[in-house]
């Protein structure tokens, strides 16, 4: 499929509702992971999938993992290897949720909202289940590097421009 059909007015009437629409972005999605994660396993590798490997770690099937994203819950087809010595950076190991919904999470809670407030919102907006304990994990995983940002020595000068107007 082109780029330009994505933007083919033809294309998009193809969809009936918005979420015959969004079943499909969430396939593409999927899609797009899966072959994210073979480049992962291929740069791991070093070969590429039906070349001859390079040492003696080679592919050893594909196993299903369930992820949360943006457009709700998937399950996905992840490469793995024989040393199980690879770990993607997509989705990593013992992870389920893809990055989209960790920002989210981060930007919640950075606005001041609890973690049972930013676990009923992403149940409403995202249509899955997300546990406090989850939500807790994720937050406290940044919660060094805020602390951090926030005790750090200033610089002794700041150029800011500060403008207003009001138009009568």
């Amino acid at each position: 499929m082109k780029k330009e059909d994505l933007f083919n007015d033809d294309f998009l009437k193809q969809f009936k509702t918005g979420d015959e629409l969004t079943s499909f972005l969430k396939e593409i999605q999927k899609r797009g992971i899966e072959k994210m994660l073979e480049g992962e396993l291929d740069g791991h590798l070093d070969y590429e999938k039906h070349q001859k490997s390079n040492g003696g770690n080679v592919r050893n099937g594909h196993f299903k993992k369930k992820i949360r994203t943006s457009f709700g819950e998937s399950e996905i087809s992840v490469p793995r290897d024989r040393e199980a010595s690879f770990n993607p950076m997509i989705v990593p190991k013992r992870g389920s949720i893809v990055d989209g919904i960790e920002n989210v999470i981060v930007s919640l809670y950075a606005k001041g909202m609890s973690n049972s407030d930013i676990e009923e919102q992403i149940r409403e907006v995202y249509n899955f289940e997300v546990s406090t304990s989850t939500i807790s994990r994720i937050t406290e995983s940044i919660s060094g590097d805020i602390v951090a940002w926030q005790n750090r020595p200033l610089e002794p000068v700041y150029l800011i421009v500060w403008m207003d107007g009001i138009v009568f």
